[in-house]
């Protein structure tokens, strides 16, 4: 040590630790907290009940001076509605206003509909939206999958559910996929493996695809055998009146047959 060093007293007391720490909550949970007397414990007995507003404006308040002080970071959540054009104009309202609010969350919404009445209403809108409503949002247009995403969808669809399917499986699932529906050959995939277990096979085949795709129909093959249906049953009534002469009336049937014989697929009959 040289004659320039010094010497510096050291500290006494006790040493003092500052420790930051950080608390995800959700603005839900603080209401409950501050709305039952068992403060916390509330958030695990289940019974929230009714929260006030005037606790909410206050929660509202307190979260909006913690983040000003730097305190608190508000994380928005997202809120997905799928088939939004079933809602009904009252809930449109609802989102509207709630969209003002600064905590409000993301909101997403998904329909696949045109120019359609809004419920509740008798006035067209674009999706079945309010005007107001639809004027603020960002509209994204989607496109239908192409053959190669389809079967990347359905691989994937496969290893989460523990399929093993053949490549020759997967193609055929795949067309099956484009001239249908995608959630049709989705839901395909466990009644082939429930056929391929039943003969004991350790992967999906062909075979199997053909199985349940002749066992189960999907919506387009589903409303061609109703009508099939419709129409043979149209002709076997028209052949069964003229072979008994009847005459059809709007609200019944007069024919030259006794009560007591039994007619199929017709109702309100009486004789004359």
């Amino acid at each position: 040590m040289g004659p320039q060093t010094k010497f510096v007293q050291c500290p006494e007391g006790e040493l003092q630790k500052r420790k930051e720490v950080v608390h995800t909550v959700t603005l839900h949970e603080i209401d409950v907290i501050n709305s039952r007397t068992q403060g916390f414990l509330a958030l695990f007995s289940g019974d929230t009940g009714e929260i006030k507003t005037e606790v909410r404006e206050q929660i509202n308040a307190k979260v909006a001076e913690w983040r000003e002080e730097g305190k608190a970071e508000i994380v928005p959540g997202v809120l997905f509605i799928d088939e939004v054009h079933m809602l009904d104009i009252e809930c449109f309202s609802f989102l509207n206003r709630a969209l003002e609010s600064d905590m409000a969350p993301v909101l997403i919404m998904a329909t696949n509909r045109g120019i359609t009445k809004i419920r509740g209403t008798d006035y067209k809108s674009p999706h079945g939206i309010p005007i107001d409503l639809l004027d603020r949002l960002l509209i994204i247009a989607t496109t239908p999958y192409e053959e190669k995403e389809i079967k990347q969808i359905l691989k994937i669809r496969c290893e989460e559910e523990d399929v093993e399917m053949s490549d020759d499986a997967i193609t055929i699932l795949t067309k099956i996929g484009m001239e249908t529906s995608l959630r049709y050959a989705i839901q395909l995939i466990m009644s082939a493996n429930l056929v391929a277990r039943k003969r004991k096979g350790t992967e999906v085949s062909v075979e199997d695809i053909k199985r349940v795709y002749s066992l189960f129909l999907d919506e387009s093959r589903s409303s061609q055998f109703l009508k099939e249906y419709q129409m043979s049953s149209c002709s076997t009534i028209w052949k069964w009146m003229s072979r008994k002469k009847c005459r059809l009336e709007p609200s019944y049937l007069l024919c030259t047959f006794s009560h007591q014989q039994y007619v199929p697929h017709l109702k309100g009959c009486r004789t004359f």
